[in-house]
């Protein structure tokens, strides 16, 4: 039965809710032959033919990882989807399957819940990707909880494989929706494509397998900060890593921003996450696939440094 478009959670009853997100969000599972069991009993059942199994699990609360007044609930999907579908790019991995936790107030509108559902179908489908469960709960505020399923046809890409005289690439567009965050902050909302950056991420989805097969010896995706991913990479691998400055063409909207702000805009690209671009280190320059630009390069040591120096700027995206 439809729901009252301007019904509450509240009103519609767990239930209730759950059979319109069922609806909403399980059109595409009669088409995926890996689903034997979907939404509607205790668990999925999922079918894997080859390859490894990769999981990720990713939590966003509102406040901290969204704010209504600047985000549609469209984009909060599209959001969501997107950083649970990069971390499986992130291992050279194709996403296959999702489930979905969603806590809520009870006065949460149910086309809230609705229009959420239809953003994350819609980024999961831009990766053949399906929802095969989940569970909804109230709570003060909205929390989503994300679990992603993948496979990778060839050895999973891991933080740990740098090796000194690797080179360090990045593909994907980078400091953008940190641009975005920047004006959104200031109650601006323009220039209209750095915020529409941070609304709905644009992650290089093809990029992560594509680099796993050119030989990749490490990959991260951006999500809390270039600079911060970087250093997982270094200290994963126990080596150092160097990033040249002039190897990143600044665009035009990022100056614009640094201009209004009084910020050097290389601070939304070294620091910035939230594009899910990918970083990668590569044997040599001749195996960096095309689409990646070689953005500095893996020494001995330890750390990050910016052009062999301390960089005294931010680095990223801190929870704690």
């Amino acid at each position: 039965m439809a729901l009252d478009a301007d019904a509450t959670l509240g009103e519609a009853g767990e239930f209730g809710l759950i059979s319109q997100l069922v609806a909403q969000l399980g059109e595409a599972l009669t088409d995926d032959e890996h689903v034997l069991v979907g939404p509607g009993d205790d668990a999925a059942v999922l079918r894997v033919k080859h390859g490894h199994v990769v999981v990720s699990t990713d939590l966003m609360v509102e406040g901290r990882h969204f704010r209504r007044d600047w985000a549609s609930a469209e984009d909060v999907g599209h959001r969501a989807a997107a950083q649970n579908l990069s971390d499986i790019n992130a291992m050279g991995g194709t996403a296959r399957h999702l489930t979905i936790g969603l806590a809520a107030p009870a006065d949460l509108p149910v086309q809230w819940a609705l229009d959420f559902a239809r953003g994350f179908a819609q980024e999961c489908a831009s990766v053949g990707a399906t929802v095969v469960g989940g569970d909804t709960t109230r709570a003060d505020e909205i929390v989503i909880a994300v679990t992603v399923l993948g496979e990778c046809t060839v050895s999973p890409v891991l933080r740990s494989g740098a090796r000194p005289g690797d080179v360090l690439a990045l593909t994907g567009r980078q400091g953008w929706a940190a641009g975005g965050l920047a004006v959104l902050g200031r109650g601006f909302r323009s220039p209209r494509v750095l915020v529409e950056a941070y609304r709905r991420p644009e992650p290089p989805y093809a990029a992560g397998k594509e680099a796993a097969e050119a030989g990749a010896t490490s990959l991260i995706d951006v999500s809390d900060g270039l600079l911060a991913e970087a250093a997982h990479l270094a200290e994963a691998s126990g080596v150092a890593i160097d990033v040249r400055r002039d190897a990143f063409d600044v665009p035009e909207p990022l100056v614009a921003v640094g201009a209004a702000l009084g910020a050097d805009p290389m601070q939304f690209i070294l620091g910035g996450g939230d594009d899910h671009a990918l970083l990668a280190t590569f044997p040599d320059t001749a195996s960096v696939p095309a689409g990646w630009q070689v953005v500095g390069e893996v020494r001995d040591g330890e750390g990050v440094t910016v052009d062999g120096s301390e960089y005294d700027g931010p680095t990223g995206w801190t929870h704690f």
